[in-house]
């Protein structure tokens, strides 16, 4: 891939900040004279121009009236709220814990008629039973020292997921087979993961694929990503969602699924590898 969904974001940003310092120029005011304007200290209006400061909304509105350019204010928020979501990190996003996530992207969920889905480190969060999604949302929870909340996030995540089984919504979904074996529960609850894998698979507007060990690779193995409809894709790093709306990159990202999908066996022979998974927690 040419460029990364972070270098996106900060190519994003780039732009809110040569667009904010354009406007100056026509202007004709120094930097110092549009900080002096809005009530700034002197730097930072250069902060804000050398894009290492995101600007908040009412900087974008005081800049704008500063420099008599008002009028472009309302589309440069909606720019910059933008590049904002575009890489929000974990801790942010878990700042209050994480129910509230759950609940604010279940409209997404509801919405979105064809999710493409590949999980090369955990099960994917809309096939999570509770007891995975409770070891998963704890260790997180340890790991990141956010707000304990897993309880009530567990139950939000449940309830986003009722999509899989109501309303007209179709799910593929691509795993690596080392997923079929990493525990984030103790055994008992991963043996009712993959129980409820095999059960699920069989429904018709599923598709599950599994990407065995010694597949011969078309396309390396890639961080965790969710694809909504042709319009958005959600990528997951350990310390950051960076969320893809480029045209050109969610192809890419669509691209990337199909290649996967030509080295996933499904039916007959993903069942297999999900029972001898099973089979090995005897």
């Amino acid at each position: 891939m040419s460029s990364s969904p972070f270098s996106s974001a900060q190519a994003a940003r780039a732009a809110i900040a040569s667009r904010l310092d354009e406007i100056r120029r026509d202007a004709g005011l120094t930097g110092h004279e549009l900080a002096a304007r809005c009530g700034w200290h002197k730097s930072k209006s250069s902060r804000i121009a050398r894009g290492r400061t995101l600007p908040s909304d009412d900087d974008i509105r005081s800049w704008c009236a500063a420099c008599g350019a008002e009028e472009q204010a309302a589309d440069l928020i909606a720019a910059s709220r933008t590049a904002e979501s575009m890489y929000v990190q974990w801790k942010q996003i878990h700042r209050d814990g994480m129910r509230r996530v759950h609940q604010k992207t279940t409209p997404l969920y509801q919405r979105t008629r064809h999710f493409r889905v590949y999980a090369s480190n955990l099960i994917p969060g809309m096939l999570q039973t509770a007891e995975y999604a409770t070891g998963l949302l704890r260790s997180i929870t340890e790991f990141q020292q956010t707000p304990d909340d897993v309880e009530a996030a567990v139950k939000a995540r449940l309830d986003r997921s009722r999509v899989v089984r109501e309303g007209d919504h179709r799910f593929a979904l691509l795993v690596e087979e080392a997923v079929l074996y990493y525990r984030v529960c103790d055994d008992e609850a991963m043996a009712g993961q993959l129980g409820y894998l095999l059960s699920v698979m069989a429904q018709a507007n599923v598709s599950l694929g599994v990407i065995p060990f010694r597949a011969r690779r078309r396309i390396w193995p890639l961080e965790a990503f969710y694809a909504f409809d042709e319009g958005l894709v959600a990528v997951e790093t350990l310390t950051a969602e960076i969320n893809v709306a480029a045209p050109g990159e969610v192809g890419t990202y669509l691209k990337a699924f199909a290649e996967l999908s030509q080295i996933a066996v499904h039916g007959a022979q993903a069942r297999a590898h999900i029972t001898k998974a099973l089979d090995s927690l005897a």
